[in-house]
């Protein structure tokens, strides 16, 4: 019997199910035994348990969440629950910080690292939304605060799409507005990734001609790309700052106060996929070891006697 046990919950699709047999294959080599495909939208908690395919999760040394799909409010529920009694990676704290734009941008700014300039309005308060549109020169960024992949996200350049927007809105159950003054760059950004405090790679995602929006969920391409010392030191400040234990760092380069600005942190950085393998980006490797070695690191340092647990293959 392995002396330590780790539930897991990765994504399958664009490489994943290889990451997830690699990461498995290591963590046995360590005498650490996984229950993979522990998903919490199939879990029910009763009697001081939370159980999922039969495996009290309590019983875990850790949890290893990976899946980048959007998680409904149960799981994120349950997730804050089983994060109470054993070690998650990311932790749900950090985890659900990032899920929110808003509290993101708020915390980072209050660390002294520079993002978009931001505000946070009521919905009724469209008058002072107009008046900031003028005074950062006409343009703005209305995102929704738990979006990802640039899903909602919309680019205001003058008062009448300001307008056009309104009526959107206002059929929403949205209370209020959250904003970003528009930031000149390069039509690229930087992707940075970090585990356990250390840099693991750099990419880049280049938007479309037809947009503006890098992500390649939103049409944005891959593009390989050297990050700075500056860079580099700048995203693990921001994930440190989060508290994520792997985290992607979002960055562009302002172009009229040339300095590195960032976007966005993510809890669930994707590996790069079979395709993007193809075009160069070879950090697959490094960042399984480098996961492996936090999750071992984790595991001894819970000091959790491992109980056995159903469910182990």
């Amino acid at each position: 019997m392995s002396r330590y046990t780790v539930g897991m919950w990765m994504y399958k699709n664009g490489g994943g199910l290889a990451i997830q047999d690699e990461m498995i294959k290591q963590l046995n080599d360590r005498d650490i035994a996984v229950i993979p495909d522990l998903n919490l939208a199939n879990a029910m908690a009763s009697d001081g348990h939370i159980l999922c395919k039969k495996v009290a999760m309590e019983q875990l040394d850790l949890f290893f969440s990976y899946n980048a799909s959007k998680q409904t409010q149960y799981q994120m529920y349950l997730y804050q629950i089983l994060n109470e009694s054993v070690p998650c990676i990311n932790n749900f704290q950090s985890f659900a910080l990032t899920e929110d734009k808003f509290r993101t941008a708020h915390k980072l700014t209050q660390a002294g690292i520079v993002t978009p300039q931001y505000k946070m309005l009521k919905r009724s308060d469209k008058r002072k939304l107009k008046k900031t549109m003028q005074e950062w020169g006409g343009k703005l960024i209305y995102k929704p605060v738990d979006g990802w992949g640039g899903i909602g996200i919309v680019k205001i350049e003058n008062e009448s799409s300001l307008d056009m927007l309104f009526p959107f809105l206002d059929q929403t159950n949205i209370p209020y507005f959250y904003i970003e003054k528009y930031i000149n760059y390069d039509m690229t950004d930087f992707r940075i990734d970090v585990v356990d405090g250390q840099y693991v790679s750099c990419y880049g995602r280049r938007a479309p001609s037809d947009s503006w929006k890098t992500n390649v969920t939103s049409g944005g391409s891959i593009m390989l790309r050297e990050p700075s010392i500056d860079a580099v030191e700048l995203a693990i400040k921001a994930a440190s700052v989060t508290g994520l234990e792997i985290a992607g760092v979002d960055l562009i380069y302002d172009l009229e106060k040339e300095q590195y600005v960032v976007l966005e942190v993510n809890g669930i950085p994707a590996f790069a996929t079979p395709e993007q393998q193809q075009l160069g980006l070879n950090f697959n490797q490094n960042k399984i070891n480098k996961i492996v070695d936090l999750i071992e690191r984790k595991v001894k340092q819970s000091n959790v006697v491992n109980l056995p647990v159903a469910g182990v293959a």
